[in-house]
Protein backbone atom coordinates (compact mmCIF):
# COMPACT_ATOMS: atom_id res chain seq x y z
CA UNK A 1 0.00 0.00 0.00
CA UNK A 2 1.17 3.43 -1.01
CA UNK A 3 1.37 6.21 1.41
CA UNK A 4 -1.06 8.15 -0.57
CA UNK A 5 -3.11 5.46 0.47
CA UNK A 6 -2.80 4.94 3.91
CA UNK A 7 -2.87 8.87 4.31
CA UNK A 8 -5.93 8.56 2.69
CA UNK A 9 -7.72 6.31 4.71
CA UNK A 10 -5.82 7.74 8.02
CA UNK A 11 -7.73 11.31 6.71
CA UNK A 12 -10.77 8.51 6.72
CA UNK A 13 -10.22 7.57 10.26
CA UNK A 14 -9.92 11.30 11.74
CA UNK A 15 -13.56 12.24 10.51
CA UNK A 16 -15.30 9.24 12.29
CA UNK A 17 -12.67 9.74 15.33
CA UNK A 18 -11.47 12.63 17.67
CA UNK A 19 -7.86 10.92 17.20
CA UNK A 20 -6.25 8.24 16.37
CA UNK A 21 -3.15 5.66 17.61
CA UNK A 22 -0.20 4.99 15.96
CA UNK A 23 0.17 1.40 17.13
CA UNK A 24 -3.67 1.05 16.31
CA UNK A 25 -3.10 2.45 12.94
CA UNK A 26 -0.14 0.14 12.54
CA UNK A 27 -2.26 -2.99 12.68
CA UNK A 28 -4.46 -1.83 10.79
CA UNK A 29 -2.82 -1.01 7.96
CA UNK A 30 0.08 -4.39 8.94
CA UNK A 31 2.66 -1.88 8.61
CA UNK A 32 5.34 -0.59 11.17
CA UNK A 33 4.93 1.87 13.65
CA UNK A 34 7.55 3.75 12.10
CA UNK A 35 6.23 4.29 9.16
CA UNK A 36 2.66 5.17 10.49
CA UNK A 37 4.96 8.47 12.21
CA UNK A 38 6.41 9.29 9.19
CA UNK A 39 2.58 9.15 7.49
CA UNK A 40 1.41 11.59 10.34
CA UNK A 41 4.45 13.27 9.91
CA UNK A 42 3.77 13.89 6.43
CA UNK A 43 0.22 14.74 6.82
CA UNK A 44 1.07 17.53 9.25
CA UNK A 45 3.29 19.26 7.67
CA UNK A 46 0.60 19.66 5.09
CA UNK A 47 -1.71 20.88 7.90
CA UNK A 48 -4.40 17.71 7.70
CA UNK A 49 -3.72 16.65 11.45
CA UNK A 50 -2.36 17.79 14.69
CA UNK A 51 0.47 14.85 15.77
CA UNK A 52 0.08 14.16 19.62
CA UNK A 53 1.88 12.25 22.06
CA UNK A 54 1.07 8.29 20.81
CA UNK A 55 -1.02 9.39 17.89
CA UNK A 56 -2.89 12.19 16.06
CA UNK A 57 -5.81 13.95 16.18
CA UNK A 58 -7.80 15.65 13.25
CA UNK A 59 -7.75 19.55 13.21
CA UNK A 60 -11.54 19.97 13.40
CA UNK A 61 -11.17 17.92 16.36
CA UNK A 62 -8.46 19.53 18.13
CA UNK A 63 -10.30 22.43 20.59
CA UNK A 64 -11.99 19.12 22.01
CA UNK A 65 -9.26 16.89 22.51
CA UNK A 66 -7.94 15.77 25.34
CA UNK A 67 -5.42 13.59 26.03
CA UNK A 68 -5.07 11.25 28.38
CA UNK A 69 -2.57 11.50 31.89
CA UNK A 70 -0.84 8.40 31.16
CA UNK A 71 -0.55 10.10 27.24
CA UNK A 72 0.98 13.19 28.97
CA UNK A 73 2.91 11.93 31.74
CA UNK A 74 6.31 11.25 29.80
CA UNK A 75 5.10 13.86 27.00
CA UNK A 76 8.37 16.95 27.42
CA UNK A 77 9.07 15.53 30.47
CA UNK A 78 12.18 17.17 30.33
CA UNK A 79 10.82 20.14 30.48
CA UNK A 80 8.05 19.82 32.81
CA UNK A 81 10.55 19.30 35.15
CA UNK A 82 12.31 22.38 34.76
CA UNK A 83 9.11 24.17 34.79
CA UNK A 84 8.52 22.64 38.32
CA UNK A 85 12.37 23.25 39.50
CA UNK A 86 11.53 26.70 38.52
CA UNK A 87 8.13 26.96 39.99
CA UNK A 88 9.16 25.18 43.28
CA UNK A 89 11.37 28.67 43.89
CA UNK A 90 7.93 30.59 44.58
CA UNK A 91 6.87 28.55 47.17
CA UNK A 92 7.93 29.72 50.28
CA UNK A 93 7.87 28.52 53.81
CA UNK A 94 3.74 28.98 55.13
CA UNK A 95 2.86 29.08 52.02
CA UNK A 96 -1.23 28.49 51.48
CA UNK A 97 -1.44 26.57 48.24
CA UNK A 98 -3.97 25.35 45.68
CA UNK A 99 -2.27 22.80 43.29
CA UNK A 100 -4.43 21.72 40.11
CA UNK A 101 -4.51 18.16 38.83
CA UNK A 102 -1.76 17.83 36.27
CA UNK A 103 1.24 16.07 34.72
CA UNK A 104 3.24 19.87 35.36
CA UNK A 105 2.07 20.46 38.99
CA UNK A 106 2.97 16.38 39.85
CA UNK A 107 6.30 17.42 38.88
CA UNK A 108 6.12 20.11 40.92
CA UNK A 109 5.24 18.26 44.37
CA UNK A 110 7.95 15.88 43.85
CA UNK A 111 9.92 19.25 43.96
CA UNK A 112 8.50 21.22 46.80
CA UNK A 113 11.07 22.23 49.55
CA UNK A 114 9.13 24.65 52.04
CA UNK A 115 7.94 24.00 55.41
CA UNK A 116 4.83 24.64 57.19
CA UNK A 117 2.66 24.49 54.02
CA UNK A 118 -1.19 23.55 53.54
CA UNK A 119 -2.23 22.28 50.32
CA UNK A 120 -5.42 22.10 49.05
CA UNK A 121 -5.43 19.94 45.65
CA UNK A 122 -8.05 18.02 43.56
CA UNK A 123 -5.70 15.44 42.36
CA UNK A 124 -5.31 11.77 44.03
CA UNK A 125 -1.69 11.78 42.64
CA UNK A 126 -0.75 15.30 43.86
CA UNK A 127 -1.76 13.87 47.30
CA UNK A 128 -0.56 10.51 47.30
CA UNK A 129 3.17 12.02 46.16
CA UNK A 130 2.80 14.68 49.50
CA UNK A 131 1.19 12.22 51.92
CA UNK A 132 4.21 11.20 53.89
CA UNK A 133 6.04 14.87 53.76
CA UNK A 134 5.42 15.88 57.49
CA UNK A 135 6.09 19.15 56.81
CA UNK A 136 2.64 19.75 54.51
CA UNK A 137 -1.12 19.57 55.35
CA UNK A 138 -3.13 18.46 52.38
CA UNK A 139 -6.69 18.81 51.86
CA UNK A 140 -8.07 16.97 49.31
CA UNK A 141 -11.55 18.72 47.46
CA UNK A 142 -13.26 15.03 47.05
CA UNK A 143 -15.55 15.42 44.12
CA UNK A 144 -16.46 13.14 40.73
CA UNK A 145 -13.08 12.00 39.57
CA UNK A 146 -12.53 11.98 35.74
CA UNK A 147 -10.61 8.88 34.81
CA UNK A 148 -9.23 10.80 31.53
CA UNK A 149 -7.31 13.07 33.46
CA UNK A 150 -7.16 11.73 37.27
CA UNK A 151 -8.77 15.13 38.22
CA UNK A 152 -11.63 15.95 40.56
CA UNK A 153 -14.51 18.29 39.82
CA UNK A 154 -17.80 19.21 39.79
CA UNK A 155 -20.18 20.54 42.71
CA UNK A 156 -18.47 19.03 45.68
CA UNK A 157 -14.87 19.65 44.85
CA UNK A 158 -15.95 22.92 43.98
CA UNK A 159 -17.77 23.39 47.42
CA UNK A 160 -14.77 22.74 49.34
CA UNK A 161 -12.63 25.30 47.39
CA UNK A 162 -15.14 27.97 48.19
CA UNK A 163 -14.21 27.58 51.59
CA UNK A 164 -10.51 29.18 51.44
CA UNK A 165 -8.53 31.77 50.72
CA UNK A 166 -4.81 30.79 49.60
CA UNK A 167 -2.32 32.51 48.52
CA UNK A 168 -0.90 31.35 45.72
CA UNK A 169 -2.42 28.69 43.30
CA UNK A 170 -0.71 26.60 40.41
CA UNK A 171 -2.57 25.80 37.75
CA UNK A 172 -2.06 23.43 34.42
CA UNK A 173 -3.50 24.02 30.75
CA UNK A 174 -3.89 22.71 27.69
CA UNK A 175 -4.27 26.25 25.36
CA UNK A 176 -2.52 30.12 25.93
CA UNK A 177 -3.69 32.39 23.51
CA UNK A 178 -3.96 36.17 24.07
CA UNK A 179 -7.19 36.49 22.24
CA UNK A 180 -8.91 33.27 23.60
CA UNK A 181 -7.28 33.19 27.14
CA UNK A 182 -6.56 29.96 28.76
CA UNK A 183 -8.24 26.90 27.79
CA UNK A 184 -8.74 23.35 28.53
CA UNK A 185 -10.91 20.72 26.58
CA UNK A 186 -13.60 19.58 29.22
CA UNK A 187 -16.02 22.14 30.76
CA UNK A 188 -16.43 20.65 34.13
CA UNK A 189 -12.14 21.06 35.13
CA UNK A 190 -12.79 24.93 33.11
CA UNK A 191 -14.82 25.42 36.28
CA UNK A 192 -13.15 24.12 38.85
CA UNK A 193 -9.89 25.41 38.01
CA UNK A 194 -12.15 28.84 37.92
CA UNK A 195 -12.76 28.58 41.31
CA UNK A 196 -9.47 27.62 42.35
CA UNK A 197 -8.01 30.76 40.58
CA UNK A 198 -10.54 33.38 41.93
CA UNK A 199 -9.52 31.97 45.74
CA UNK A 200 -5.94 32.66 45.24
CA UNK A 201 -4.01 36.01 45.88
CA UNK A 202 -1.41 34.67 43.29
CA UNK A 203 -2.27 32.80 39.90
CA UNK A 204 0.92 30.88 38.06
CA UNK A 205 0.12 29.09 35.75
CA UNK A 206 2.50 25.91 34.52
CA UNK A 207 2.80 25.20 30.94
CA UNK A 208 5.60 24.02 28.42
CA UNK A 209 5.78 26.23 24.79
CA UNK A 210 3.70 23.81 22.87
CA UNK A 211 1.06 25.20 24.63
CA UNK A 212 0.97 29.14 23.34
CA UNK A 213 -0.91 29.51 20.87
CA UNK A 214 -3.24 26.83 21.21
CA UNK A 215 -7.18 27.07 21.87
CA UNK A 216 -8.85 24.28 23.43
CA UNK A 217 -13.32 24.22 23.96
CA UNK A 218 -13.28 25.76 27.30
CA UNK A 219 -12.35 29.24 28.33
CA UNK A 220 -10.73 29.34 32.30
CA UNK A 221 -10.07 32.91 32.38
CA UNK A 222 -8.27 35.68 30.09
CA UNK A 223 -4.70 35.65 29.94
CA UNK A 224 -4.39 39.21 32.08
CA UNK A 225 -6.35 37.11 34.41
CA UNK A 226 -2.81 34.97 34.98
CA UNK A 227 -0.27 36.60 37.97
CA UNK A 228 2.88 34.80 35.91
CA UNK A 229 3.08 31.79 33.16
CA UNK A 230 6.34 29.45 33.83
CA UNK A 231 7.38 27.89 30.95
CA UNK A 232 10.30 26.44 29.07
CA UNK A 233 13.36 28.38 27.46
CA UNK A 234 12.59 26.86 23.90
CA UNK A 235 9.48 29.11 23.57
CA UNK A 236 9.62 32.37 20.74
CA UNK A 237 10.76 35.12 22.04
CA UNK A 238 8.43 36.89 19.88
CA UNK A 239 5.61 35.39 21.87
CA UNK A 240 7.39 36.52 25.64
CA UNK A 241 7.45 40.19 23.81
CA UNK A 242 3.43 40.09 22.96
CA UNK A 243 2.76 38.60 25.91
CA UNK A 244 4.68 41.33 28.31
CA UNK A 245 2.76 44.06 26.09
CA UNK A 246 -0.84 42.83 27.99
CA UNK A 247 1.11 42.86 31.25
CA UNK A 248 1.70 39.19 31.95
CA UNK A 249 5.04 37.57 32.91
CA UNK A 250 6.98 34.60 31.34
CA UNK A 251 8.93 32.98 32.94
CA UNK A 252 11.64 30.53 31.36
CA UNK A 253 13.36 28.02 32.19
Amino acid sequence: MFAQQRQQIISEILKEKSSIKVNEISLMLNVSESTIRRDLQEMEEKNLLTRTHGGAVGLDNKTNYEPSFQDKKDERIEQKKKIAETASEFIQDGDTIIMDSGTTTLELAKRIKAKNLTIITNSIDIASELSSNKDIEIIVTGGSLRVNTRAMVGNMAEAVLRNFRVDKVFLGANGISIEEGITTPNYAEAQTKKIMMNHAKKVIVMADSSKFENVSFSVICPVKAVSMIITSDDIDKRIIEEYEEVGVEIITT
